[in-house]
């Protein structure tokens, strides 16, 4: 595989899994499925293959979700007869880290990461709003610190809903824009919106000050669009910012083993 060939591109994570097409830096003909729905998966994933210009292109994924991934990999290695790439142990992610000894960072965050680094090589603070919601850290010389983990808005109205008998099944949307929630819906939205931009808030503000700099605040992630595209503290919303990272990552790998 050379830097330029194209390829197929997958992330898998809880709930989506994205597919698409990159060569070089351009990512085309995305498209997201329900994690659960192997089949699908599967079967788009190899008609956008067969689609690709290149001699038996090669298939790279990314995964936050083990059983998918299995199986997932699993179906496409034996209908392609490929051997499939996974993102953190045979394309490492892009990205320098100074973390703890021996903890396990998801790929996805690295992927963010490096991916963000890439683009505006500078000290970025990197928010993935999906299942769970990131609030990660990159200093200025393109190192990830790690950050901070905390249930998504989804995860958030259904333990709300199944831990508390009189509390409604809620789905997620931006609240009402009024001060106070009139209803039990609406104080349930208001609740777990505020609270995510709170959170985001308040520690990129603490990023800021460990740093002694205040970073470019970037979002990814399903649920960006809603929690973050009137909040003046998010600079930028990227939606395929991982799949980004991947093409860095890819890149940057090749590069390494032409040298």
């Amino acid at each position: 595989m050379t830097t330029d060939q194209p390829f197929l591109a997958l992330t898998i994570g809880n709930t989506c899994t994205s597919v698409a097409t990159i060569a070089g830096d351009e990512i085309s003909k995305q498209k997201s499925l329900n994690s659960s729905e192997t089949s699908a998966i599967v079967e788009h994933s190899i008609k956008s293959w067969k689609a690709l210009e290149s001699e038996s292109p090669q298939i790279i994924i990314s995964s936050s979700n083990e059983s998918a991934n299995n199986a997932i990999s699993a179906a496409l290695a034996d209908q392609t007869s490929r051997q499939i790439w996974q993102i953190g142990e045979d394309v490492p992610a892009a990205i320098g880290q100074h973390l703890d000894p021996e903890t396990i960072t998801g790929i996805d965050r690295l992927l963010n990461a490096a991916a963000a680094w890439n683009k505006f090589n500078q000290a970025c603070i990197v928010i993935d709003a999906g299942t769970c919601v990131t609030i990660d850290f990159v200093d200025g010389e393109g190192t990830f610190h790690g950050g901070a983990i905390a249930p998504g808005a989804h995860m958030q109205l259904e333990a709300m809903y199944k831990g508390a008998t009189d509390l409604p099944e809620v789905e997620f949307a931006a609240p009402l824009q009024e001060a106070f929630g009139k209803n039990t819906a609406q104080a349930m939205l208001q609740g777990v919106f505020h609270g995510i931009q709170g959170m985001v808030r308040q520690l990129s503000e603490q990023y800021a000050m460990r740093y002694g700099a205040y970073p470019r605040i970037v979002a990814t992630g399903g649920d960006s669009e809603t929690l973050f595209k009137d909040d003046e503290l998010i600079e930028e919303i990227i939606p395929n910012l991982q799949m980004q990272g991947i093409a860095v990552s890819v890149r940057h790998t090749m590069t390494e083993k032409d040298a």
